[in-house]
């Protein structure tokens, strides 16, 4: 026996209105905001190794993305997130239904999670530096950060699910399988996309921070650690924005996946 969450009104959704020109005018403007208050305050210390003038910076990141290490840097960087973000993924999903559904497992696995989320990022890379290659510190660092907020996440789906339901299934003899698939899954499904959201932001963070200390031979963190030693402040900057726009595309990919989704 199958038992769905689904109503009646389910194959009527209403389309979902796109963003109004008048929001990304705000946007726009929001950003021009910011460049112009960091024209100003680079005017105003006038001291290109603390505060290049955006116009700098942007030269300098046109030139890195015309080198040839740019495409490695990134490619590196890139196959490090997505690969930590799919391990964290699998783990904090597993987790978290495991968590949702037992609370033997909830509170077996609670202390742990308290322990990993109360950890500084910065001792993670530390210790990894310790055990793991270099290019292996940032993978392990992002995915010990980034599965407790999927576990949680998905173990709030979980309980999430109507208790109405519960009782049938119950009531009616249905399997614990089915009854995790037809009922408490399709409950945790909007959780779950939550939780990869800000999983992947995450990702990004952690992996770049781990580049940058334990410097693998390519990678976005590397670049902004050079340019950190040899004193190229635009370049930081410059390295700054690559890992800047890989968040803003992973969150704009989400977004639109949640709105087909809605």
């Amino acid at each position: 026996m199958r038992l769905s969450t689904s109503n009646p009104s389910a194959s009527k959704r209403r389309p979902i209105p796109l963003i109004s020109s008048p929001s990304r005018a705000d946007s726009v403007f929001a950003i021009a905001l910011m460049v112009a208050g960091w024209k100003l305050a680079s005017a105003a210390i006038g001291i290109d190794m603390i505060l290049p003038a955006p116009e700098r910076v942007a030269t300098t990141l046109f030139g890195i993305i015309l080198s040839p290490r740019f495409a490695m840097a990134l490619g590196a960087t890139t196959f490090r997130g997505l690969a930590a973000f799919c391990i964290s993924m699998i783990l904090g999903i597993t987790l978290g239904l495991a968590s949702g559904v037992s609370r033997r497992a909830q509170f077996f696995m609670a202390p742990m999670l308290t322990v990993v989320r109360s950890t500084p990022v910065l001792a993670v890379i530390l210790l990894a530096m310790i055990w793991f290659p270099s290019g292996m510190v940032p993978i392990f660092s992002a995915v010990i950060m980034a599965f407790p907020v999927v576990t949680a996440d998905v173990a709030e789906g979980v309980k999430s699910a109507d208790p109405g339901l519960l009782v049938m299934a119950r009531t009616f003899g249905v399997s614990k399988h089915d009854t995790l698939m037809g009922v408490r899954v399709p409950s945790a499904l909007p959780y779950v996309l939550s939780a990869a959201r800000n999983a992947i932001g995450l990702s990004w963070k952690v992996i770049v921070a781990g580049e940058v200390l334990s410097q693998p031979a390519h990678a976005i963190g590397t670049g902004m650690q050079i340019a950190r030693i040899n004193l190229e402040t635009a370049e930081v900057f410059a390295w700054a924005l690559v890992g800047i726009l890989l968040c803003a595309l992973s969150d704009a990919a989400f977004e639109a996946i949640t709105r087909r989704l809605s």
